[in-house]
């Protein structure tokens, strides 16, 4: 671990952002240049007297998930991430696989995006990052570990996953998932991450094994439905998705299909965050 390169690439990386990146507020009585420790702090979900060691090279040695947090916060490129994990002596994040951060230009458009809820996932149906408005909408699904990272495998081996959706839409979301998991089979044949969720499936779930052998091909791209909330009801929700050149990545915003939809996010975002319960957190 290189401590004093390690500070001094965090505090200049933290002073070189300005606070409408990453939607704060920069307000005329503002001094400092870039970013504060306690803004850092927020973002990346610590506290701000680690940053604080963490910048004055005082720290222990971060956590790879802690390093992920902070590439996210800071508005991290792919290169600088890998710096960032050499220097605080961890491999970097493969291209391909489970570990990967969301990148940094669709971070930046998670923050334009601003009320409307957008989330980033990966070509395999992990949640990389998600703005507070998707946050409010389905809950905080970052942090999730081993397989139940994967949305298609939490929506077939947890059945409390389901009720955000109203049953006549289930067969039709679960479709989706399956086709859009094949299409990326397809794109990175032999593949061992991929190959092994498949198998893992196929073992846990009945209902997947049944979809999985119809073979439909399908990646999501736009679409319309409906989401059950625990706290406004129902939410027709009108979905878009972007994915990048390489299909490793996709972006994915949500906008109100109708009035009364509107109505009930413009409430949900007064009445703010709730403890969603890790049972029942889906995504849109």
């Amino acid at each position: 671990m290189q401590r004093d390169q390690l500070a001094d690439f965090l505090r200049r990386r933290r002073e070189a952002i300005r606070p409408g990146e990453v939607g704060l507020t920069d307000g005329p009585r503002r001094r400092a240049t870039g970013l504060r420790r306690e803004e850092v702090a927020m973002l990346a979900g610590m506290s701000a007297d680690y940053v604080v060691r963490l910048e004055q090279g005082r720290s222990s040695q971060p956590s790879t998930q802690l390093l992920g947090s902070l590439a996210r916060a800071l508005r991290l490129s792919d290169d600088e991430r890998d710096h960032l994990f050499h220097l605080a002596g961890h491999r970097p994040p493969p291209a391909d696989g489970v570990a990967r951060l969301a990148r940094a230009g669709l971070m930046r458009m998670l923050d334009l995006l601003g009320d409307t809820p957008a989330l980033v996932l990966s070509d395999l149906g992990e949640v990389l990052a998600q703005n507070r408005a998707a946050v409010l909408l389905a809950g905080d699904q970052t942090g999730f570990s081993g397989d139940r990272r994967y949305v298609v495998y939490r929506w077939f081996t947890e059945p409390a996953v389901r009720a955000v959706r109203p049953p006549e839409e289930q067969e039709h979301h679960a479709r989706q998932l399956v086709a859009d998991l094949r299409a990326a089979t397809g794109r990175r044949s032999g593949d061992a991450t991929i190959a092994g969720l498949v198998d893992r499936l196929q073992a846990a779930s009945a209902d997947f094994r049944r979809l999985w052998a119809e073979h439909e091909v399908a990646v999501r791209r736009a679409d319309r439905k409906t989401m059950l909330h625990p706290r406004v009801g129902r939410l027709v929700m009108d979905c878009e998705t972007l994915v990048t050149p390489d299909q490793g990545q996709e972006l994915v915003v949500l906008t109100p299909a109708d009035t009364e939809t509107r109505e009930r996010l413009e409430l949900l975002r007064v009445l703010g965050i709730e403890e969603f319960p890790a049972e029942a957190t889906g995504t849109p």
